[in-house]
Parts: structure tokens; sequence; C-alpha cells
């Protein structure tokens, strides 16, 4: 059952400031607590998520009927990692019984109704739904173990759920605060719609209930570019904090050997958009069909594989690739990408694409959230001595900054108490 994020009491009380004989308090408060106020707290409290979603495009959408082959279409074509799904508003019930709805700007009245949002992972997941489902498929040659045509011919409105994070729709008050959306990405939702106008007063956490008349989406990536661009008015006590000091989590990987539908039925069984590709060894190059993820760590990383490289591989190329292993499908992506897609491609986003994105135990917390935001990446490999350590996400990072800002306000509490 969906249930509403959103803070404690307690930390509510404290996020939202002090109100009564603490007013008087704060009215007479030292310069060095004026400053405390003006700091990380301060920064996250103050901005708002409207503005981080007043920056972003138009929101990208399919219609309910539409088919998963045009949906990768439009994902590809949009360069977007997750598209809304709209269906006339009084017939469906939105994932997580979620009813955000679009309104008519003039008349108010409901002109579409938002029934949940679907990334490559579940059209992913529903492809690897083939072997799970026909047991001819799993013994069929490379390649021909999906009949892909007939399964990215459905709806995508059939897919929806697929992934634990189309389990939910959420949407965010335009006034909620940027600490408070923090605290809904920290919990591992990655995005949520934003109308940029609404008539519900004094919200301040993700809903699933909202009309509008648009919306935009915000993503966790948005979150840390606004990290990013107001760095120094975040200060060094959190930002100077290394990774190895943040938690490294574990972290699950697979061969390079590894066919590529293989790869995506494990992302799917462990809910993961990404994995990191490691080198081979002898053992796994004597199991041809490397079917599940192995702890990567002690191993050296050779590659990411992605829904984003799956996004990024044609609908026409995609039932031959799929037997491919892993390593050899990424030159292929690469290969097109340089192709037809580089048309649409300044130089530095092909070089960032072709990047592998880590980082060391030792690395800042700043220096994370700069290599994520200027590689467009969600997590990073945590590499030590050259082997995989670990992973650490932007989940990770938006928990650490925001646990930082309470702290700080529950020591403004105490000084001024």
């Amino acid at each position: 059952m969906a249930q509403q994020l959103r803070a404690p009491a307690a930390e509510e009380a404290l996020l939202r400031g002090h109100a009564g004989d603490k007013d008087d308090a704060v009215a007479g408060e030292s310069k060095d607590a004026k400053r405390a106020r003006a700091g990380l707290r301060g920064v996250l409290r103050e901005r708002k998520v409207v503005e981080l979603a007043r920056a972003k495009r138009r929101l990208v959408e399919v219609p309910y009927t539409a088919t998963l082959a045009h949906t990768a279409n439009a994902l590809l074509a949009a360069r977007v990692s997750a598209v809304a799904v709209a269906a006339p508003p009084g017939h469906w019930i939105g994932a997580g019984g979620s009813m955000i709805l679009e309104s008519d700007p003039a008349t108010g009245a409901v002109r579409k109704h938002y029934i949940g949002m679907v990334n490559m992972l579940d059209i992913l997941a529903h492809i690897a739904e083939a072997g799970d489902d026909n047991d001819a498929d799993a013994d069929a040659a490379p390649g021909e173990a999906v009949d892909l045509d007939r399964r990215m011919a459905v709806p995508v409105s059939s897919v929806i759920g697929h992934s634990l994070e189309g389990l939910t729709l959420w949407t965010l008050h335009p006034n909620t605060s940027v600490l408070d959306c923090m605290e809904t990405f920290s919990k591992g939702v990655h995005r949520a719609l934003v109308p940029l106008e609404s008539a519900a007063e004094n919200v301040v956490a993700a809903e699933l209930v909202e009309a509008a008349p648009g919306y935009r989406m915000v993503t966790q990536m948005d979150v840390a570019r606004f990290l990013r661009a107001r760095g120094a008015e975040l200060g060094d006590a959190i930002l100077s904090r290394s990774v190895r000091d943040v938690g490294v989590g574990a972290v699950l990987a697979v061969a390079s050997g590894a066919k590529v539908i293989e790869a995506v039925r494990a992302m799917r069984a462990a809910s993961l958009a990404a994995v990191p590709v490691v080198d081979a060894t002898p053992a796994d190059d004597a199991d041809a069909r490397v079917l599940h993820l192995q702890d990567g760590r002690g191993r050296r990383v050779v590659e990411t594989f992605s829904a984003t490289d799956l996004r990024d591989c044609p609908v026409a190329e995609l039932q031959a690739w799929l037997g491919v292993a892993v390593a050899e499908f990424k030159k292929k992506v690469a290969v097109y990408r340089a192709g037809v897609l580089a048309a649409d491609e300044e130089e530095e986003e092909r070089r960032r694409r072709r990047e592998m994105v880590t980082c060391s135990p030792e690395s800042t917390l700043g220096e994370a959230i700069e290599k994520a935001v200027a590689h467009h990446v969600h997590r990073l490999w945590v590499v030590d001595e050259g082997l995989l350590a670990g992973v650490v996400s932007l989940t990770d990072v938006l928990r650490v900054v925001r646990e930082a800002a309470i702290g700080e306000d529950r020591e403004l509490h105490d000084t001024l108490s």
C-alpha cells in the first residue's frame, strides 16, 4: 500500500523553525547564530522545488495506448530516462493509488490522468519475463531467445510498476523546500512530478493527489546540480567528507562475457538500473551462461552496463543484439551513438558517454557530486588500488547532505534554547 513520504513530527518541527518563544530568541540571536541559520540548513530550507522545476523542459509523456516500441523510441528521441503515461480521466487507478491530474488552465476541467511513470528498466523487465514465461525461449539460440516484436507490441500501460520505482507515482508541491524534496529522494525515489501552480496549501512533502494545469519532472540529478552550484554556501564541513565516511555500499556486478539478455534478467531480479561490468575470470569463461549477478568487490571494473545503454540501442537492432556479450553490446551501441546519435550531440556529451565514472574511497563528497553531475550518472563505482570496492549513489549523497542539515538545525535549536 502506497504511503506518503513525510518527515517524523519531531524532525519536521525542527526543520520548520521554532514557534512562540523561540521566535523571540531568533529575533535577538547573535551574529554567529545568524550565520549558522544562513548555512546549509538555510540554503536548503529557503529554496523551493518550483525553482528547480521552472528550469526543466515540458513533461515528456506517452498515451496509455502507446506500444513499448513507441515508448522506447520516445525515450531515445527525448533523451530522457523515464516518461509519464497519460490516460483519459476517470478510467484508471494511478500507480500506488495516485490521482495526479492535468487540468485545463482556462476552465479547470480535467484533461488527463497521469497513471504512472515508465522507464527503460520497466521495458527491460518485460522483455526479461520471456525467459520466465517460456522455457523454450531460454533454450533458443542467442538473439532468438525473445520474441521481441511481440513483447514490444503490448501497450505501455501493461508494464507500469514492473520496476520498484514505478509502483508509485509521486508529486511534490511547488512550495516544498529543497530539503523536504531531499527527504523523499533520500528514500530511493528518483523523480517526482512538480506542478508549476497548485491549489493545495501547506503541503511540504510527497503527495499522491494533485490537479494542476501543467507539470515538470524534478529528479535526483536536479537536486545534485543545485548542490554543486551552491557549494560555497553549503560549506566544507559536509562537502569535504570522504566517500569512505559516507559509506560505500556493496556492489553487484556482471561478468563481461555475460549475454545482454542474461544481464537484463539479473538486473530485473535485483531491481538495478545499472551494474558494473567486471573482467571475466576463468570460472566465468567456463560457464558461457553467467545468469546471476556476483559480488564485484575485488574485481577489475571495465564498463558500466545500464538502462541508458538499452535506451540508446535502436529498437530495430535490439532483437539481434540481445544475444551478444555485454562488452560486445557496449561496442555496438558506441558505434551507433558515434554515427546516428552524434549529429545531435555536442563533443563534450560524446566524451562524457565514453568515460567510465569512478571515484576512490578518499574522494570527497564534493568531488563525487561534481563527477555525478558532469557525467550525468546516478552512481559512482568506488575503486581502490584498481579494484572495485563498492558504489556510492545520488541517494546516498542526498541522504548524507540532508542529515547534515538536520544536525545543523538541532545544534542551532540547542544554542537558542
